[in-house]
Protein backbone atom coordinates (compact mmCIF):
# COMPACT_ATOMS: atom_id res chain seq x y z
CA UNK A 1 0.00 0.00 0.00
CA UNK A 2 1.43 3.36 -0.99
CA UNK A 3 1.77 6.24 1.41
CA UNK A 4 -0.87 8.21 -0.52
CA UNK A 5 -3.46 5.38 -0.21
CA UNK A 6 -2.69 5.09 3.50
CA UNK A 7 -3.20 8.83 3.95
CA UNK A 8 -6.52 8.70 2.02
CA UNK A 9 -7.85 5.96 4.34
CA UNK A 10 -6.85 7.97 7.40
CA UNK A 11 -8.46 11.08 5.93
CA UNK A 12 -11.72 9.20 5.21
CA UNK A 13 -11.75 7.79 8.75
CA UNK A 14 -11.21 11.28 10.15
CA UNK A 15 -14.00 12.70 8.00
CA UNK A 16 -16.33 9.92 9.16
CA UNK A 17 -15.50 10.57 12.84
CA UNK A 18 -16.12 14.32 12.45
CA UNK A 19 -19.43 13.62 10.73
CA UNK A 20 -20.47 11.22 13.50
CA UNK A 21 -19.46 13.76 16.15
CA UNK A 22 -21.62 16.42 14.47
CA UNK A 23 -24.58 14.07 14.13
CA UNK A 24 -24.41 12.83 17.73
CA UNK A 25 -23.85 16.38 18.98
CA UNK A 26 -26.89 17.64 17.07
CA UNK A 27 -29.06 14.86 18.46
CA UNK A 28 -27.89 15.72 21.99
CA UNK A 29 -28.53 19.44 21.42
CA UNK A 30 -31.92 18.75 19.83
CA UNK A 31 -32.95 16.43 22.65
CA UNK A 32 -31.81 18.99 25.23
CA UNK A 33 -33.81 21.76 23.54
CA UNK A 34 -36.92 19.55 23.48
CA UNK A 35 -36.40 18.48 27.10
CA UNK A 36 -35.88 22.06 28.27
CA UNK A 37 -38.88 23.42 26.38
CA UNK A 38 -41.14 20.64 27.65
CA UNK A 39 -39.93 21.32 31.21
CA UNK A 40 -40.72 25.04 30.87
CA UNK A 41 -44.10 24.24 29.35
CA UNK A 42 -44.98 21.82 32.17
CA UNK A 43 -43.99 24.48 34.73
CA UNK A 44 -46.35 26.94 32.99
CA UNK A 45 -49.15 24.40 33.18
CA UNK A 46 -48.48 23.77 36.88
CA UNK A 47 -48.62 27.53 37.54
CA UNK A 48 -51.87 27.79 35.62
CA UNK A 49 -50.59 30.62 33.43
CA UNK A 50 -47.73 31.70 31.22
CA UNK A 51 -45.75 34.87 31.78
CA UNK A 52 -44.13 36.92 29.06
CA UNK A 53 -40.79 35.63 30.36
CA UNK A 54 -41.94 32.03 29.75
CA UNK A 55 -43.28 32.78 26.27
CA UNK A 56 -40.09 34.52 25.18
CA UNK A 57 -38.06 31.59 26.52
CA UNK A 58 -40.19 29.23 24.41
CA UNK A 59 -39.38 31.38 21.37
CA UNK A 60 -35.68 30.96 22.11
CA UNK A 61 -36.15 27.18 22.29
CA UNK A 62 -38.12 27.27 19.02
CA UNK A 63 -35.32 29.15 17.28
CA UNK A 64 -32.70 26.74 18.64
CA UNK A 65 -34.74 23.79 17.41
CA UNK A 66 -35.16 25.38 13.99
CA UNK A 67 -31.43 25.98 13.79
CA UNK A 68 -30.69 22.33 14.57
CA UNK A 69 -33.27 21.21 12.01
CA UNK A 70 -31.83 23.45 9.31
CA UNK A 71 -28.35 22.13 9.99
CA UNK A 72 -29.61 18.53 9.64
CA UNK A 73 -31.25 19.36 6.30
CA UNK A 74 -28.57 21.55 4.74
CA UNK A 75 -25.35 20.87 6.70
CA UNK A 76 -25.04 24.63 7.06
CA UNK A 77 -25.40 26.76 10.17
CA UNK A 78 -27.33 29.94 9.32
CA UNK A 79 -25.81 32.85 11.22
CA UNK A 80 -29.13 34.66 11.03
CA UNK A 81 -30.69 32.20 13.48
CA UNK A 82 -27.96 32.86 16.01
CA UNK A 83 -28.67 36.57 15.71
CA UNK A 84 -32.43 35.97 16.06
CA UNK A 85 -31.75 34.04 19.25
CA UNK A 86 -29.54 36.85 20.56
CA UNK A 87 -32.21 39.46 19.77
CA UNK A 88 -34.88 37.39 21.50
CA UNK A 89 -32.65 36.83 24.55
CA UNK A 90 -31.82 40.53 24.85
CA UNK A 91 -35.48 41.47 24.36
CA UNK A 92 -36.44 38.98 27.07
CA UNK A 93 -33.85 40.46 29.44
CA UNK A 94 -34.95 44.02 28.67
CA UNK A 95 -38.65 43.21 29.01
CA UNK A 96 -38.37 41.29 32.27
CA UNK A 97 -35.82 43.42 34.14
CA UNK A 98 -36.50 46.92 32.78
CA UNK A 99 -37.91 48.21 36.09
CA UNK A 100 -34.72 47.44 37.99
CA UNK A 101 -32.19 48.43 35.30
CA UNK A 102 -30.22 51.65 35.28
CA UNK A 103 -30.83 53.90 32.26
CA UNK A 104 -27.38 53.15 30.84
CA UNK A 105 -28.13 49.42 30.78
CA UNK A 106 -31.46 50.01 29.02
CA UNK A 107 -29.73 52.14 26.37
CA UNK A 108 -26.96 49.56 25.97
CA UNK A 109 -29.41 46.68 25.48
CA UNK A 110 -31.53 48.71 23.10
CA UNK A 111 -28.43 49.64 21.10
CA UNK A 112 -27.33 45.99 21.01
CA UNK A 113 -30.76 44.93 19.72
CA UNK A 114 -30.61 47.65 17.08
CA UNK A 115 -27.12 46.59 15.98
CA UNK A 116 -28.13 42.93 15.76
CA UNK A 117 -31.25 43.85 13.80
CA UNK A 118 -29.09 45.88 11.41
CA UNK A 119 -26.76 42.85 11.07
CA UNK A 120 -29.74 40.70 10.05
CA UNK A 121 -30.72 43.34 7.49
CA UNK A 122 -27.19 43.36 6.06
CA UNK A 123 -27.07 39.54 5.93
CA UNK A 124 -30.45 39.31 4.21
CA UNK A 125 -29.54 42.03 1.73
CA UNK A 126 -26.20 40.40 1.00
CA UNK A 127 -27.85 37.02 0.59
CA UNK A 128 -30.42 38.42 -1.83
CA UNK A 129 -27.74 40.12 -3.93
CA UNK A 130 -24.84 37.67 -3.63
CA UNK A 131 -26.17 34.39 -2.22
CA UNK A 132 -27.67 31.42 -3.97
CA UNK A 133 -31.28 30.25 -3.70
CA UNK A 134 -30.02 27.35 -1.57
CA UNK A 135 -28.94 29.81 1.17
CA UNK A 136 -32.38 31.38 1.61
CA UNK A 137 -34.61 30.38 4.51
Amino acid sequence: MSENEHFNKIEKAGDFMVEMFHTIGLFVIGATVIWSSVTVYLEMISHGHATLKDILLLFIYLELGAMVGIYFKTRRMPVQFLIYIAVTALTRLLTIDIKTMPSEMILTLTGAILMLTFAILVLRYGNSKLGSKQDEF
